[in-house]
């Protein structure tokens, strides 16, 4: 037997189509949120009857599927009438009302935008909102710096729906009376993948993207265990990109326990990265956080200051949730008591490879 029968030849690939690894991949099905979905596409239906649309407000924990459930219907929705424009916006992207504006106009086709103020442009989304229904997909609200668009799409459009995705259910509370009144959204909470149903994505997402027979089950097993405990989809979608990308320069035609292994060990090294990366007031912050952990939002503030943070409180607020989503921190919300609602800020430790 050949000691070279497992290598890998030249032109050979073990990946099928790497872009089903990418996180902007939507699958033709994606499993285990049927019933999301269902819900999505019934506040969708009244546009489809000429009538005004139902208000969605999407939460739940990073990497569980809310952006890919949601972009799944969009494109069910344009595959069956052009009677109904969607329109997805990325939030931490287009964090103002200019922005978030003029990403509508392009995604309407209108390029006239050089020069125009957001009302003017405002005026341009009202005068296709008259022709078509639109819906609006705004991921990651919560990062957005003023919402003054989201007011004039309630008061001035009349047939629309309009979907706010957030990690932070409790963004909601802050949000100002006369916009709360206008949305009345209803809630669709995204609860966590269990083990199971992580080894199902992750081995669909494989099949997707890799040569059959390619994964060892040991290689998914592994994955599939860390996603679980990092509680992100997203991060088994990097750890299998990057355990295949890793046998590949091996030339070894199989993906292995080893080479997932590896891939957790950069995984660390990236996520270490990203903390060194961290701009500095939330490097200030995070150590705070970390001498402090377990006190109330407003203690943390109070703290932050007294060290010459110079953020606004609804600043420190928002880039808390960014610590959050960053798994750095934990955020509890306690309702009730004499102070109402609070929060509770937790420093998040992580595991070590040598802890599993």
């Amino acid at each position: 037997m050949s000691l070279f029968n497992d290598a890998l030849k030249s032109g050979e690939s073990l990946f099928l189509n790497e872009f089903a690894l990418d996180y902007n991949f939507v699958p033709k099905l994606l499993p285990y949120r049927e019933g999301e979905q269902r819900h999505l596409a019934t506040c969708i239906m009244p546009l489809l009857q000429n009538r005004n649309g139902r208000n969605l407000l999407i939460h739940g924990a990073p990497g569980i599927g809310k952006t890919a459930a949601m972009r799944w219907v969009f494109r069910d929705l344009e595959n069956e009438t052009d009677d109904v424009i969607p329109i997805y916006v990325n939030c931490w992207q287009k964090n103002t009302s200019y922005k978030i504006v003029l990403e509508i106009c392009e995604t309407l086709g209108y390029r006239l935008t050089h020069n125009k103020r957001t009302e003017e442009l405002l005026d341009v989304v009202k005068e296709f909102a008259n022709k078509k229904p639109l819906v609006f997909a705004f991921d990651e609200i919560d990062k957005v710096d003023d919402y003054g668009f989201l007011y004039t799409l309630l008061e001035d459009i009349f047939k629309k729906s309009i979907f706010l995705i957030t990690n932070h259910k409790d963004w909601l509370l802050d949000m100002d009376q006369r916009i709360k009144s206008r949305l009345t959204p209803e809630m669709v909470e995204f609860k966590k993948y269990n083990l199971n149903e992580i080894k199902g994505i992750l081995k669909e997402r494989a099949q997707y993207a890799l040569v059959p027979g390619t994964l060892e089950q040991g290689a998914l097993d592994i994955i599939a265990e860390k996603t679980h405990m990092m509680e992100d989809i997203r991060t088994g979608i990097y750890l299998l990109r990057e355990a295949a990308l890793i046998a590949e320069s091996k030339s070894s035609k199989k993906i292995t326990e080893e080479h997932a292994k590896a891939a957790m060990e950069k995984l660390e090294e990236f996520s270490a990265k990203k903390k060194e990366d961290m701009e500095d007031e939330m490097k200030m912050m995070l150590e705070i956080v970390k001498k402090n952990s377990g006190q109330k939002i407003g203690d943390l503030f109070k703290t932050y200051q007294a060290e010459g943070g110079n953020l606004v409180y609804k600043s420190f607020q928002r880039k808390m949730r960014k610590l959050a989503d960053g798994k750095f921190v934990t955020i509890q919300t306690i309702k009730g008591g004499s102070e109402g609602t609070t929060s509770i800020i937790t420093y998040q430790t992580t595991k070590k490879l040598t802890e599993f």
